[in-house]
């Protein structure tokens, strides 16, 4: 009677697993993963994959997806017809695990090894007695004034994404970064449903280093959003770095991109802040305090359990790559923000 499942694809789905778990949990030096992978040969791999991937107008990793599932599904068929169920469905279960593990290295060769190069913080003017309630205090007030002044500018402004690109190269400059990332297009992508009822904004595609955007985000939202996006495809996986980043951009932009970070700045300190504190703020403007609850009523179409087990998942998902404030390193941006010297122009 033949094997359920041949030797050989026993032995290289075995190699496989052993590869892609050594290659996850071996600790690497951070030094050398920020010199020789994300200062070196990352630049080199995002220059072309990006471009590439920008060329078809629906996520690559969707078709690839669809193509394997497709390719797995007529593969169970054959072999049901030849060999039967249990064979059939053995060696199917083999060839998900090869290709789990061949997709687990192609993450961390192509993006995922990000997650273990040197902290922003150590790389920036950052100084950690400055994350204080007063000076996040102070972090709010300033993004109400700037709310109030930039409300009717920003939504006189079209959204500008060549525009926007050039000033994340320009942040990206001022960060030290030396080579310009080349940008993501926003695709479209069967992520944009589970986006949605997941309450997310977007999501960098970590292999084929794409980008989806919520389906429903406001002009007024996608300046910052896509610069946070945009910030992952430059090899910053930490969010908090990424948002960072994104924050810096916005600081440079134009009015519609500059009021995009100080909605977001106003949020994260506002938030971070004792109700007490919170009470001794001036007062936004009604315009603000309408796109405040426009940008609620965005995700109206969310549902509550899935965006609690999404949020659930990509918190042990960050947490294995080693972030381990797992989503709290969304609001861990407060930190940099406040501790990171801007200069008295916000540049």
């Amino acid at each position: 009677m033949p094997r359920a499942v041949p030797r050989r694809d026993a032995r290289l789905a075995l190699i496989l697993v052993i590869a892609a778990l050594v290659a996850t949990f071996v600790p690497l030096p951070a030094a050398a993963v920020e010199r020789y992978y994300s200062q070196g040969v990352y630049p080199l791999i995002q220059r072309v994959v990006t471009p590439a991937s920008n060329l078809l107008p629906v996520g690559v990793a969707d078709v690839v997806v669809g193509l394997l599932l497709v390719l797995l599904a007529v593969r169970f068929l054959r072999l049901r017809r030849a060999a039967g169920w249990r064979a059939a469905a053995s060696r199917t279960a083999v060839a998900v695990v090869i290709l789990s593990a061949v997709g687990q290295l192609l993450f961390l060769a192509v993006w995922g090894l990000h997650y273990r190069r040197v902290p922003l913080e150590q790389k920036l003017d950052y100084d950690a007695s400055q994350v204080t309630d007063a000076n996040a205090l102070a972090l709010a007030a300033e993004a109400i004034r700037r709310l109030n002044t930039l409300h009717a500018a920003a939504h006189a402004t079209p959204l500008d994404i060549d525009r926007l690109a050039v000033t994340f190269a320009e942040a990206q400059t001022a960060m030290g970064f030396a080579r310009p990332t080349r940008v993501g297009r926003p695709k479209q992508s069967v992520l944009e449903v589970y986006m949605e009822k997941a309450a997310f904004n977007g999501v960098a595609e970590p292999v084929f280093l794409e980008i989806v955007l919520h389906p429903r985000l406001l002009d007024i939202q996608k300046p910052r959003v896509l610069a946070h996006e945009w910030a992952h495809l430059a090899g910053y996986a930490n969010e908090s770095e990424a948002s960072f980043l994104a924050w810096v951009t916005c600081l440079r932009g134009d009015p519609l991109v500059q009021y995009s970070g100080w909605l977001s700045a106003y949020s994260l300190a506002a938030s971070a802040l004792p109700r007490r504190a919170r009470a001794t703020l001036p007062a936004l403007d009604p315009g603000p305090r309408q796109d405040f609850r426009a940008m609620s009523a965005v995700y109206g179409r969310s549902s509550p359990t899935v965006s609690a087990a999404a949020r659930s998942t990509y918190d042990s998902y960050l947490k294995a790559n080693r972030v381990t404030e797992g989503m709290a390193s969304y609001d861990a941006v407060l930190k940099l923000m406040l501790g990171t010297s801007l200069g008295r122009d916000w540049r």
